[in-house]
């Protein structure tokens, strides 16, 4: 027994080493397997992915082709299109051309029947020239044999009678127009204190009380009705704050979707408004948001005031003006006086003046400066006593302008006489501009009307052949028939229609009246 244990001991260790071997080979042989199997794994994803390389490549290749044939599609289409609207295009010229060529026929055509009419008239023109001609002759002739028998009957020449009569008729006509020239001077200074009060009485009439109530509000617009309610605030404390902070008076009525700003400061009341505007679009209203936009916009007005002055006194071209002048003069663009701004209103007077003091040979400068600066009282006139004028006076002396402008100033309006040429050329551009009083605030069917009644009352007087209302209803040129209207009668005529004019229309200034007689006298030198 214990012989036979190292055998089997032998025998199971051969036995485990076979089956080691066999396990060892069958791993190999799997191993193998695994591994083909894996190549074949390999190669047939390699098949397929170039497979589907394939047909990714023939679906683009398609695509590619269905664009390029879109694009050439689309592109034969705008050609064809393009090609179709060049050919209606030459249509179109082709048309034109040939209607333009039958039009240049049908000119020709008639051009050659005036040619051809033209010649058969110059041809009995010549002809009638001719017998012309001879009668002339003939008539001179008889005119000479005439000429000669009148002076051997007076015993003088023509030429004696000729001198004769040119020395009675020059001293006649020289007594007559001296007296004429006397009884004009005479007749008017006579007229011109009646006519000077006239004037005046006009510009204080035309100053009406409800033409100041337009001139004293503004008017803001607002989104709906719910926005009185926020500006008014919760028992009125907005609109006392709105008051407060901009000094004027708002008025909320019934008026629809409307806000009346009213006021005499025509600053504040603008400051006022502007104020309104941006509480409206900011739409926060409430005091403390008021006194902020209010002062803000109050340091915005004083640059824009200043701003405006700095510009006007550019475009006149006039330097050295003391800066509170210059502030004043911005602030007239907030002034209107008889529906004209004061600010547009005093450039223009400095380029009438100017553009006169040139053709007079004065000091230009000087001109433009007082231009500008004549109106200066009325940006605080409103809040000192007196007239503008003087107190306009009163301001170029404090700020140092030269005598010669301040007096321009205060006799603009002969609240003192003037006493200079360059007082004398301001009152006058002031006029020019301002065609004073308030012309400019009429209605256009009044002017229109006004213009109507000019011409009929002209034309309502015998002897009128035309009339016309020119330079905007300020001049009626009437123009007569020289035989059934003398010169006396001439004078009285444009006397009879201006006292038609006073007593039947109202007009602003005065309206000149000018009648026209004419003699005309033709003679064709040959």
């Amino acid at each position: 027994m214990k012989e036979n244990m190292p055998v089997n001991i032998y025998m199971m260790m051969g036995a485990g080493l076979v089956l080691l071997l066999v396990g060892i080979l069958l791993g190999m042989l799997l191993h193998r397997k695994m591994t083909a199997l894996r190549s074949r794994l390999a190669e047939q994803k390699a098949r397929e992915a170039v497979e589907e390389a394939k047909r990714e490549a023939e679906s683009i290749k398609k695509e590619g082709e269905i664009q390029a044939k879109d694009h050439f599609f689309r592109a034969r289409t705008e050609f064809e299109a393009e090609a179709k609207e060049r050919r209606q295009e030459l249509l179109n010229m082709e048309r034109r051309l040939l209607q333009k060529e039958e039009n240049l026929e049908k000119r020709v055509d008639l051009l050659d029947q005036k040619e051809s009419g033209l010649s058969k008239r110059e041809k009995a023109l010549l002809q009638q020239e001719k017998i012309v001609g001879e009668k002339e002759k003939k008539y001179a002739v008889m005119v000479e044999e005439q000429r000669q028998n009148l002076e051997r009957i007076a015993g003088v020449s023509a030429e004696e009678a000729k001198e004769r009569l040119m020395k009675l008729v020059e001293s006649e006509m020289r007594h007559e127009s001296a007296k004429l020239i006397k009884k004009i001077e005479e007749e008017t200074q006579s007229q011109a204190d009646k006519r000077a009060k006239e004037i005046i009485v006009s510009a204080i009439q035309r100053y009406a009380a409800d033409y100041v109530a337009e001139e004293t509000v503004s008017v803001v617009n607002l989104p709906n009705e719910e926005m009185k309610g926020r500006i008014i605030g919760r028992e009125g404390r907005n609109i006392r704050a709105l008051e407060a902070a901009t000094g004027v008076d708002l008025i909320i009525d019934d008026t629809p979707e409307a806000v009346i700003i009213s006021g005499f400061n025509p600053i504040r009341r603008e400051i006022a408004r502007i104020t309104l505007e941006r509480l409206i679009t900011d739409g926060r209203i409430h005091p403390g948001r008021i006194e902020e936009i209010a002062t803000k916009v109050e340091q915005e007005m004083e640059q824009t005031i200043r701003e405006s002055g700095e510009r006007a006194t550019f475009d006149v071209g006039v330097h050295g003006i003391h800066p509170e002048l210059i502030k004043m003069v911005g602030k007239l663009i907030f002034r209107t006086s008889f529906a004209q701004n004061v600010f547009q209103h005093s450039l223009e007077v400095a380029f009438l003046a100017g553009a006169m003091a040139a053709e007079l040979g004065i000091n230009i400068k000087q001109a433009k400066r007082a231009g500008l600066l004549h109106d200066i009282g009325k940006a605080v006139d409103h809040e000192v006593e007196g007239a503008h004028a003087l107190i306009g006076a009163d301001l170029a002396r404090k700020y140092g302008e030269a005598q010669r402008i301040i007096h321009a100033i205060a006799a603009h309006h002969d609240d003192e006489k003037p006493q200079t040429t360059l007082a004398i050329l301001i009152q006058a551009a002031d006029a020019l501009s301002a065609a004073r009083p308030g012309a400019r605030r009429e209605m256009l069917e009044t002017y229109v009307k006004r213009l109507e009644e000019l011409e009929r009352i002209s034309y309502s007087f015998p002897g009128v052949s035309k009339a016309y209302a020119i330079q905007a209803g300020r001049e009626v040129r009437v123009i007569v028939e020289n035989e059934e209207i003398s010169d006396a009668d001439a004078i009285m005529l444009s006397r009879d229609i201006a006292r038609k004019i006073e007593n039947e229309l109202s007009y602003p200034g005065q309206i000149k009246v000018t009648v026209i007689r004419e003699t005309r006298a033709v003679e064709y030198a040959k």
